[in-house]
């Protein structure tokens, strides 16, 4: 069993910063790709960032100078910090994790998910 508990989100005026946790625990073996999509209402969740375990970071364009990945890999943990935040970026923020647990399958796992509101 896996769980992917995420914390950090809120409201912020735009300009403003939040920086999102999340953080993975249970039967796991291994933790490789670790990252963020992100869903606006009547949209399609769309990725935001991801990080690899030798933390190699990808972003997706609407975020590129404005967000950064980082994973603390003793702790199983992922984090978005996210600047210069723009209406835009409103939207409920998954994370998600592909973790090999004790029965060497390698599996993705999903957050609960937080809702970020950027409003003036």
């Amino acid at each position: 069993q896996v769980h992917l508990a995420e914390s950090g989100g809120g409201s912020v005026q735009p300009g403003g910063s939040l920086r999102l946790s999340c953080a993975a625990s249970g039967s796991i073996v291994s933790v490789n790709a670790m990252g963020w999509y992100r869903q606006a209402p009547g949209q399609q969740r769309e990725l935001v960032a991801t990080i690899t375990s030798r933390i190699t970071a990808n972003f997706a364009d609407s975020v590129k100078g404005r967000f950064t990945i980082s994973r603390d890999n003793a702790k199983n943990t992922v984090y978005l910090r996210m600047n210069s935040l723009k209406p835009e970026d409103t939207a409920v923020y998954y994370c998600y994790a592909r973790i090999v647990t004790s029965g060497a399958n390698q599996e993705v796992y999903w957050g609960q998910g937080t809702q970020v509101t950027v409003s003036s």
